[in-house]
């Protein structure tokens, strides 16, 4: 092989080893409590932080502890949106409302290391009219653990530590990346659709380019080589 020809391979290999690795770099995760409304169609994930969320009298109010990149990869509530269910002992009153709380701690794969998630649970919160759903969930779930931005980092003392750190993602409870922390508000932790791990449809075109142009190199190497 001629030197340009190796010079090429060698370009070839590092460029496909570097998109492989921005195709690892899109699968890690965010592990926190995100924050959905349920309906009869089902959860939806809220566009809002549950401070600023004031529902009605017959709302459905879900969290649910995981490990995701963003708002479609985020893992809701298992338990249905039921307020019927929830609230079936407590009666309506006047100057209050009632809540229906789902609580969801997850599953041992999205546990901190050492952490067990406790079993999901639910709760009906009777609280004032103008009661914010982060004040119902406190009403039922104590004790809650904020950070100093004002995001929810642990419900009843799960978990014990930590506070929406960027993990590994790769299905064993993750490992902490240091630095990058999850939003403070409901929204997604990034703006990109999440797949579940492994390299997305755009990295595998990337890498079917970078080899296309290698190959084409080469090629053309072997030619002026030949002239």
């Amino acid at each position: 092989m001629s030197r340009t020809a190796r010079a090429t391979a060698l370009l070839l290999v590092a460029a496909v080893l570097a998109v492989l690795g921005a195709g690892t770099a899109q699968a890690a995760g965010y592990r926190y409590w995100s924050f959905w409304e349920g309906s009869a169609s089902g959860w939806t994930y809220a566009t809002q932080g549950p401070s600023l969320v004031r529902p009605d009298d017959g709302s459905v109010q879900g969290f649910r502890f995981a490990v995701s990149a963003d708002s479609e990869d985020a893992s809701k509530p298992r338990r249905s949106p039921d307020f019927a269910k929830v609230c079936a002992d407590t009666p309506a009153e006047d100057g209050s409302k009632r809540v229906a709380v789902v609580i969801d701690p997850g599953v041992a794969a999205d546990a901190p290391n050492g952490e067990t998630p406790p079993a999901p649970r639910t709760a009906c919160a009777r609280v004032p009219k103008d009661a914010s759903s982060a004040e119902a969930l406190a009403a039922v779930a104590k004790p809650l653990r904020y950070d100093t931005s004002a995001m929810l980092c642990a419900i009843s003392g799960y978990p014990a530590a930590g506070c929406g750190e960027q993990v590994s993602g790769n299905g064993d409870g993750g490992s902490d990346s240091g630095g990058s922390r999850a939003p403070t508000s409901a929204s997604a932790a990034g703006s990109s659709s999440g797949n579940g791990g492994g390299p997305s449809a755009g990295v595998l075109v990337g890498i079917g380019a970078v080899l296309l142009l290698g190959i084409a190199a080469v090629a053309q190497a072997r030619r002026r080589r030949r002239g």
